[in-house]
């Protein structure tokens, strides 16, 4: 009899589960608690779903908030705290969707199958897009998927041909229009900046009035750390400061300061005559934003930009600063000189997915270039010259940055004769990129790898700034201490 009635009980919990999904809409929740119930397809059952947050939009790293394991009829409930709103990204193996919460919510959504019939490797990340029960059009989600459909009918292009600066004016022009007559009546404040940011990262991506758009949307305005358009568009003006500064007159001035002096109080002052960058809080963003970048760069010393950082966590300008320090140094704590170096996967030229780990035993030296980036193709000839002297000690790995494989492919037609494995990192399919797992912010980075499977230099010197001196003193020690070398 006791059977029966659990079962009944739980039959009845199913009902009442399939109807909240199907026929209830959100509903509030308590203490900024975000409640996600969700039916997937049936041939999840029994696997875990995992929830990820960004922890900031300057480092991009995710972190993974809470899971379940689905059931047998492929319920599932995953409870968040949240005390704004950001996307989630939703995770069963491969299949991977997004879905942007509200605090103080209940969602209903169903998560279908991936299609069986598409050919992926196990390691392939597809993309998938949820069901959202009991909504209108109104609703956050369905603004934003309809946003990327008007977005996707403009700019996204089948023959995948070059926009020129003209056209993406005229584009990001005629999708403003289309949006100020499409969501007139829409009031929700994180939907009208999510356009209002999105276009204007358009904008500023080509350099269409960088002054007018910072004046406009970032000048006398609350920064938006939590905002993922506003801080894409924060990172499209000033992606590249400190290294466009350094370039101009005075440049080595800044060179000193960090590299040398290593002294925040020094770049602090130096930056003060920026016009943009009179506010204090703003500009120690910009400033944190672009040491990130910096120590990838070959051309900062990394330790000198760690001792700014921890100089800023020491005594940040907000919370939010001291926050993000934090994470940046525990991830460069993680890269750091002796640490195991993380293993990857990419594609090859022939479309074959390889990893790193393929080349355990020996020491290689690792380099992220893109075709965009002038500076990073400068060092390939450079890296072919090194491979003909070390090659037989050293495995030369390249990940191209590209974004359109055609680029990439391109590539190998202009340079027939680089022969070490070039590799494109293909962002959109794996699950864990290259980029990714070596914290490249940019499109320009060295790793020297040893043989061991450690870090022995990151990063690395590029080849223009004297890694050849570093593998000469390498192999000279080692010689000394083995009848064989390097192996």
């Amino acid at each position: 009899m006791s059977l029966s009635l659990s079962s009944f009980v739980i039959k009845s919990i199913r009902i009442f589960l399939t109807y909240f999904l199907f026929l209830g809409v959100f509903c509030k929740s308590n203490s900024q608690n975000v409640i996600i119930r969700g039916k997937s397809h049936v041939s999840y059952s029994g696997k875990i779903i995992e929830l990820f947050l960004t922890s900031d939009y300057i480092t991009n790293s995710l972190q993974r908030e809470t899971n379940d394991t689905i059931d047998s009829d492929g319920y599932f409930e995953l409870h968040l705290q949240s005390d704004y709103v950001q996307p989630a990204i939703l995770k069963i193996g491969n299949a991977t969707a997004q879905l942007y919460v509200r605090p103080d919510f209940v969602y209903g959504i169903t998560f279908p199958a991936i299609d069986e019939k598409k050919d992926y490797h196990n390691d392939t990340e597809l993309n998938v897009n949820i069901g959202i029960i009991g909504t209108d059009s109104t609703e956050l989600n369905a603004l934003i998927f309809d946003y990327q459909e008007q977005y996707n009918k403009i700019f996204i292009s089948d023959n995948d041909r070059y926009i020129s600066r003209a056209i993406m004016f005229k584009y990001a022009d005629s999708l403003q229009r289309i949006c100020d007559k499409r969501y007139a009546k829409i009031k929700d404040p994180y939907f009208r900046n999510y356009i209002t940011y999105s276009i204007a990262s358009i904008n500023a991506s080509v350099s269409r009035g960088e002054n007018y758009l910072i004046n406009g949307h970032i000048l006398r305005k609350p920064i938006q750390y939590n905002h993922k358009e506003y801080m894409s568009f924060f990172d499209a003006c000033f992606k590249g400061y400190l290294n466009s500064v350094a370039t101009q007159h005075k440049g080595q001035s800044l060179y000193n300061i960090i590299n040398v002096k290593a002294s925040y109080d020094q770049l602090w002052n130096f930056l003060n005559q920026d016009k943009f960058l009179k506010n204090d809080t703003l500009r120690e963003l910009v400033i944190i934003k672009n040491l990130w970048d910096c120590y990838f760069s070959p051309d900062f010393v990394p330790d000198a930009v760690e001792t700014i950082i921890s100089q800023i966590n020491q005594n940040p300008k907000t919370n939010e600063h001291k926050r993000i320090t934090a994470i940046m140094l525990a991830y460069m704590n993680k890269m750091v000189v002796g640490s195991e170096a993380p293993d990857f996967s990419a594609r090859t030229r022939d479309g074959k997915i390889e990893s790193l780990s393929n080349f355990k035993g020996r020491w290689i030296y690792l380099n992220f270039f893109s075709t965009q980036n002038l500076e990073s193709l400068k060092e390939m000839p450079q890296i072919a010259s090194l491979k003909k002297t070390y090659g037989d000690k050293i495995t030369f790995l390249s990940i191209c940055l590209d974004d359109s494989l055609k680029s990439y492919l391109n590539y190998f037609k202009v340079n027939p004769k680089y022969d070490w494995p070039i590799w494109y990192n293909n962002g959109k399919s794996l699950t864990k990129t290259a980029k990714q797992s070596y914290f490249v912010s940019g499109s320009e980075a060295y790793f020297l790898i040893s043989n061991t499977g450690y870090l022995a230099q990151s990063p690395a010197l590029a080849p223009s700034k004297g890694i050849d001196h570093r593998f000469k003193l390498l192999f000279k020690v080692r010689k000394k201490n083995t009848k064989t070398g390097i192996r």
